[in-house]
């Protein structure tokens, strides 16, 4: 297909009723789109909101699934422990060593306490707002870096945003999806994805810092003292690294692409049911998370077996290192595979940068 006829497909899909409501500065986003069409743009809400009410409709004893996971704070001090116990044994090994279990362990233990701190971004954990937050920070000490109370904010505009342009920052920039196009260049994308995931919305959506980033930021640097202290710095730089490899190329990093990278048109979320959901929370259950985000990952194998008409016959995986293999040698996917939507006003967006 010719760049024209993109271009003719794309303006016959939106609405000239839809274009009437935009305002000025939504027009002209759809400009530079009809321009040079890039994403899947898509002009509806998201699907999930739909989708939970047929369930609840047919299923209405999902509902005691509803709540929170009470063992998930013992889970996070047994994992945040067990790391400790491993940078002790790990003192004075030879540094190729001590680099096998970075990745290996190490990235697998900080990534399941990133997904940690997902669960209790959604309040997963406790009835109280305010521990939920305290243990986010929590869980995110032994990652060497503050991440748990911008996650949060971000987080939550995803779900109710979904591919909402600039609000969404789950969706990588034009900068991306133009220049990490290649087999080479895609694999230097995964293994930097931990800097664009961290970094990108300070240039795409920047929000001004609230008392619980400073809170976050204090916690991890009284944290880091205390490694290097007691322990040393090559332990510290272990902790960082391991952050790095668990959320680079990595198994269970593998949630990052499959979660919402489209590949099969028409469908921008996807489930990935494999082994690996027993070390990440059951967050490859992704369709079922966004149908139901007050819902724990503990519970969620449940609610795909309660309601298995509305998941089984859509696309999803079983291979988290299939999806990566796929994204960096398909020459169909790229950064640029994500589905985005218009829907927000101007002042709508305003606002949002300012919560």
């Amino acid at each position: 297909m010719c760049k024209n006829e993109k271009k003719d497909l794309l303006i016959d899909k939106i609405s000239k009723e839809r274009i009437g409501k935009m305002d000025k500065m939504s027009r002209e986003r759809i400009a530079k789109i009809e321009d040079k069409p890039m994403f899947m743009w898509e002009y509806n809400e998201e699907p999930h909101m739909t989708r939970r009410k047929e369930i609840i409709k047919k299923h209405p004893e999902i509902k005691k699934f509803f709540g929170i996971d009470k063992t998930l704070k013992y889970k996070v001090i047994g994992i945040l422990f067990f790391q400790l116990t491993c940078l002790k044994i790990l003192q004075n090994t030879p540094w190729l060593l001590r680099l096998y279990f970075c990745y290996t362990l190490g990235g697998s233990l900080n990534h399941m306490l990133t997904l940690a701190m997902h669960e209790l971004s959604h309040n997963l954990c406790f009835k109280n707002y305010i521990w939920n937050r305290i243990f986010a920070i929590i869980a995110n000490l032994p990652m060497g870096v503050p991440a748990a109370a911008s996650f949060k904010r971000y987080h939550m505009e995803h779900h109710r945003y979904q591919g909402e342009d600039i609000v969404d920052v789950d969706i990588p920039t034009v900068w991306e999806g133009e220049c990490f196009t290649t087999p080479p260049r895609k694999i230097l994308w995964c293994i930097l994805q931990p800097l664009f995931y961290s970094l990108r919305p300070l240039f795409v959506n920047p929000k001004v810092p609230t008392k619980w980033e400073f809170i976050n930021l204090l916690s991890c640097f009284l944290f880091d003292l205390f490694i290097i202290t007691f322990f040393d710095i090559q332990s510290l730089m272990y902790l960082i690294f391991a952050t790095f490899f668990g959320m680079g190329i990595h198994p269970v990093a593998g949630h990052f692409i499959a979660e919402h990278y489209v590949m099969n048109e028409g469908q921008e979320t996807y489930s990935y049911y494999g082994p690996l959901n027993w070390l990440t929370f059951q967050v490859g259950y992704h369709n079922e998370h966004h149908d139901f985000p007050f819902i724990s990952g503990k519970y969620l194998p449940l609610v795909r077996k309660l309601a298995p008409e509305f998941y089984d016959e859509i696309p999803h995986y079983h291979s988290w290192i299939k999806v990566i293999y796929d994204f960096i040698f398909d020459p169909q996917i790229s950064p640029y595979s994500r589905t985005k939507r218009v829907t927000l006003t101007t002042d709508q967006i305003i606002n949002l940068r300012n919560k």
